[in-house]
C-alpha cells in the first residue's frame, strides 16, 4: 500500500525516542532522539585513569558507558556532527573490556558463578584464550587485558557497567551477599596490578554500595558522583529539553489540549528537579522524559518500572515517615556514604534517586535534601499504601476521585472529608506511636498520594500550621487535634490568625479543624469554615 507524501513527512518528522536502547551506537545510526553529552563524555575521558560514577537507576549511565566506548574503539563516523567531532584529533583505537553487570540476575552465589563466569567467558572468546579454573575471575581478568594490550599494541580500556548489581540483588541474604562481595574482590583485583597496561578505567553503579571494600586497593579511583563538572552527564537539562525535544513537548501539549508552556511546566514538576552535586543545573529524569513524549502523557514511568519494597520495610523498622523524609539536613559524609551495612535509609534513598539535593550552604557544609518531583513524592506515598494496604487500592481511588470531584472542581472539603475519613478507618498506619505527629504523617502521606499539592509545617509569624493543601481556586489551612476536638482546633486556627499568612494570595481561604480519636484511631470530627 502506497503512503501520501504528506502522510509519509509527517511519518518521517515524527520523533523517534530511545525508550529501551542503551547502545549509543545504535541511537545514532537508528536516527533516534540524543542529547549531545560527547563534550563530557570526552572530559571524562581524559580526567583521571580510575573514574567512579554513581547515578540512580534508569537516568542513562549504559549510555554513558557505550558512547565511552565507542570513542575509544575510534569510532569516529558516529561522532559526525556531535561536540566530540570538534574535541578529538587523533582517534587512538583502544582496546574496550566492558563488563555489563546488569545482565542476569545474582539471587545468590550459583547465580553470581554463572552469570559473572558467562561475561569473562565471551571475553576469552574475543581474545582466543584458553580457558583455565572457571572461578579464578580475577586471574581470568588479567589474562584477558595482557591479550587486548598485546595483539593491540595499546593499552586497554576497562568499562564496568552496573558493578554493585550482585551485591543489590542479594541483599536479603546476608551470606550470600558476603560471599559474592568476596567474588566481586577477586574479579577487579587486576585493575591495580595491571594498571601500566590500562588507558583508562570507568565504573558506574546505583551507589556507593561495598566501594570501598570491592576497590579497595584502587586507592586513587577518582568518585565524580558530586562534581559539579559531571554532574549534568547523565540525565536531561532544561536546556537540552527545549532544543532536542521541541516535538515531544508540543506531542505533550496537543494530546492534553494544553499549552505548550503548560506542558512545560508540567514535565517540570513531575519530572525535573535532581541535582547530583551542590552547583548542578536540574536534571530531568531521562527514563520518564521519554516515555512521557512517546505516549504524550504524564505518568509515574521511573517510579512504575521499581518499587522500593525493601526502602519501605527499612523506614518501617526505623520509625520514619515522609514528613521526616522532606527537608533532611545533612553533611555529605551522611548520605553519601558505602552503603554496606544499611542502617541508615538517608545514603540509600539519595543514592537510588529517591532523595535529591535541594539546597547548599558552603559555610555550614550543610546540605538539605528532599523529593526531587512529584513522581518521586507521589509514588512513593502509594508504595506505602500498598506495603501497608495490599488490599487498599479501590479505595485509595475511590478517595482520588473524591479529591478531584469535591475539591480539584469544587470547593466541598466536607464531602472530601467524609470520604477521606471512610478510607482513614481502614488504613493501619503503623510508622509512629498515635499522637498529634502521627496524624499529621498520615494525611500529609495520603493528600501526596492522591496528587495534592500539600506542604507541612508551614511557618507563620505567629507558629507552624500543621497542613497547607493548595488548589487552582483554594488554600486550605489545617490544624490538627489528638484526644480534643474539631473546636478547639478552630480556636487555634483563628487565635493564631494562620489564614493572614496568605493574605496576598487571591485564592480563596477555608480553614479545616480536624480531631483524631484515641479510641477511634481515626478523625472523629471536623469543622470546614471560610476565612
Amino acid at each position: 500500500m502506497r503512503i501520501s507524501s504528506t502522510l509519509h513527512n509527517i511519518y518521517m518528522a515524527t520523533p523517534k525516542y530511545p525508550i529501551g536502547i542503551q547502545t549509543f551506537s545504535e541511537i545514532i545510526q537508528g536516527g533516534y532522539a540524543y542529547a549531545d553529552k560527547t563534550d563530557l563524555a570526552f572530559k571524562l575521558a581524559n580526567y583521571a585513569k580510575y573514574c567512579f560514577l554513581s547515578r540512580p537507576r534508569r537516568f542513562g549511565k549504559s549510555l554513558l558507558v557505550t558512547t565511552l566506548q565507542a570513542y575509544f574503539e575510534g569510532r569516529r563516523s558516529l561522532f559526525a556532527g556531535l561536540k566530540m567531532e570538534g574535541l578529538e584529533k587523533d582517534w587512538v583505537r583502544y582496546p574496550v573490556v566492558h563488563i555489563d553487570l546488569s545482565i542476569g540476575r545474582y539471587s545468590d552465589v550459583a547465580a553470581a558463578h554463572s552469570n559473572i563466569g558467562g561475561i569473562l567467558s565471551e571475553l576469552e572468546t574475543k581474545y582466543g584464550i584458553e580457558p583455565i579454573s572457571p572461578t579464578a575471575y580475577g586471574s581470568r581478568l588479567g589474562r584477558i587485558i595482557d591479550a587486548a594490550s598485546r595483539q593491540s599494541r595499546q593499552k586497554v580500556v576497562v568499562l564496568v557497567d552496573e558493578y554493585d548489581a550482585p551485591m543489590l540483588d542479594s541483599l536479603s541474604s546476608p551470606q550470600s551477599q558476603s560471599a559474592i562481595r568476596g567474588i566481586m574482590r577477586d574479579l577487579f583485583s587486576p585493575l591495580k596490578s595491571k594498571e601500566q597496561m590500562l588507558r583508562f578505567v570507568f565504573i558506574t553503579g546505583i551507589s556507593k554500595f561495598s566501594q570501598m571494600s570491592i576497590f579497595s586497593e584502587l586507592n586513587s579511583i577518582k568518585n565524580v558522583s558530586m562534581s559539579d563538572e559531571f554532574a549534568c552527564v547523565c540525565g536531561i537539562t532544561e536546556g537540552e529539553l527545549e532544543e532536542r525535544f521541541a516535538e515531544g513537548v508540543g506531542h505533550i501539549a496537543s494530546k492534553l489540549g494544553i499549552s505548550r508552556d503548560d506542558a512545560m511546566a508540567r514535565l517540570k514538576l513531575n519530572y525535573d528537579g535532581y541535582h547530583f552535586s551542590p552547583g548542578c543545573h536540574d536534571v530531568y529524569n531521562p527514563y520518564s522524559l521519554l516515555n512521557s513524549f512517546m505516549d504524550g502523557q504524564i505518568k509515574n514511568y521511573w517510579f512504575a518500572s521499581g518499587t522500593p519494597t525493601f526502602l519501605i520495610e527499612l523506614l518501617h523498622g526505623k520509625g520514619l515517615d515522609m514528613l521526616q523524609l522532606d527537608n533532611v539536613e545533612a553533611t555529605e559524609d551522611r548520605f553519601d556514604t558505602p552503603t554496606d551495612s544499611i542502617s541508615d535509609p538517608v545514603p540509600v534513598l539519595y543514592q537510588s534517586g529517591y532523595l535529591t539535593i535541594k539546597s547548599y550552604d558552603p559555610v555550614l557544609g550543610k546540605y538539605t535534601l528532599g523529593w526531587p518531583n512529584a513522581e518521586v513524592k507521589n509514588g512513593f506515598s502509594n508504595s506505602l499504601l500498598r506495603y501497608f494496604v495490599p488490599d487498599g487500592i479501590g479505595k485509595r481511588d475511590a478517595l482520588y476521585f473524591s479529591f478531584v470531584h469535591n475539591l480539584l472542581l469544587g470547593d466541598d472539603m466536607d464531602s472530601f472529608m467524609h470520604d477521606l475519613k471512610r478510607f482513614y478507618d481502614a488504613f493501619p498506619y503503623t510508622l509512629v506511636n498515635r499522637n498529634e505527629r502521627h496524624y499529621q504523617a498520615v494525611l500529609y502521606t495520603i493528600f501526596t498520594m492522591v496528587g495534592a499539592h500539600v506542604e507541612a509545617e508551614h511557618a507563620t509569624a505567629n507558629g507552624r500550621i500543621d497542613l497547607v493543601l493548595y488548589t487552582r481556586s483554594s488554600i486550605y489551612v489545617f490544624e490538627l487535634k489528638h484526644g480534643h476536638d474539631a473546636s478547639t482546633a478552630m480556636r487555634q486556627i483563628d487565635g493564631k490568625r494562620y489564614t493572614s499568612a496568605f493574605a496576598a494570595d487571591q485564592r480563596k481561604k477555608y480553614k479545616v479543624a480536624v480531631n483524631f480519636s484515641d479510641d477511634q484511631r481515626s478523625i472523629d470530627g471536623w469543622i470546614v469554615d471560610p476565612d
